[in-house]
């Protein structure tokens, strides 16, 4: 049994939210419901969700990847609850991007936006296992180091660890490979027969793993749908939760709704 949250609205169009990770309904600092909340005083419903074993809903959480039931049976309810919905926009952060353009096109959901969607591995962004972030990351870190005067200074200095530093230079050098979970958000996006938006945080590091496989040939067939678009803002929140990422998501969101 899934628990959700429906905030009411007069357009035909509706928007439903797809948590990320094991984000419980609200997001976290409660961002989720206050972005239903800001759609909805536009005039769009929004439905949100816990997915099973999360928050208030029953069952096993067994990961994104076991997540094509929950989000059938949330667009169905959103439908039945909403009948004069004409159009439903699905919108998922992280791995909730993911499921959904794994399994979203075989759904009566008509458009999909998916933010910083998760590639780095097949596991759950949220595991108490770090994960070693990829070479394009590591890269861009290095980068951003290297136009700070302070970090400079500090390795002239010795309060940079040299041993740590090599091993870091080291991994950024590595070639970064398409992980298998990549090759079928690729596989999915390819199949995707609805308009599709893609969000990213261009600092955020799980925006930046996805960049680097976007941007390969392995996803050439993918960049050239043109149902496909993208957007970018320069912000390293993966959330969007600062004040101006909050207002660039909204805008985007309703965008969407508004052209649905």
């Amino acid at each position: 049994m899934l628990a959700g949250t429906l905030d009411s609205g007069t357009w035909p169009t509706g928007l439903l939210i797809v948590s990320g990770g094991n984000e419980i309904r609200a997001g976290a600092h409660s961002g989720m419901a206050k972005l239903a909340e800001e759609i909805a005083r536009n005039g769009f419903p929004v439905f949100r969700y816990d997915r099973r074993g999360i928050g208030d809903s029953s069952g096993s959480n067994e990961g994104f990847l076991e997540t094509k039931a929950d989000i059938e049976a949330a667009t169905e309810y959103f439908r039945e609850t909403c009948p004069k919905l004409s159009k439903i926009v699905a919108f998922g952060n992280c791995d909730a991007a993911t499921a959904l353009a794994l399994f979203g096109n075989n759904t009566a959901i008509d458009r999909t936006i998916l933010a910083n969607p998760w590639v780095i591995e097949e596991a759950d962004p949220t595991s108490q296992t770090p994960t070693k972030p990829p070479p394009s990351a590591v890269r861009s870190r290095y980068w951003a180091r290297l136009k700070n005067p302070k970090s400079i200074v500090d390795l002239f200095t010795g309060k940079v660890d040299l041993r740590k530093l090599a091993s870091g230079l080291k991994q950024a050098t590595q070639k970064q490979e398409n992980t298998d979970l990549a090759n079928r958000l690729r596989n999915g996006l390819i199949q995707l027969d609805k308009p599709c938006r893609i969000l990213l945080a261009s600092k955020d590091t799980t925006a930046r793993a996805f960049l680097t496989a976007w941007t390969s040939k392995d996803f050439a067939a993918a960049r050239a749908l043109p149902n496909i678009t993208t957007e970018a803002l320069d912000s390293a929140s993966h959330s969007f939760a600062d004040d101006k990422s909050k207002r660039w998501l909204e805008t985007q969101l309703l965008d969407v709704l508004k052209n649905a």
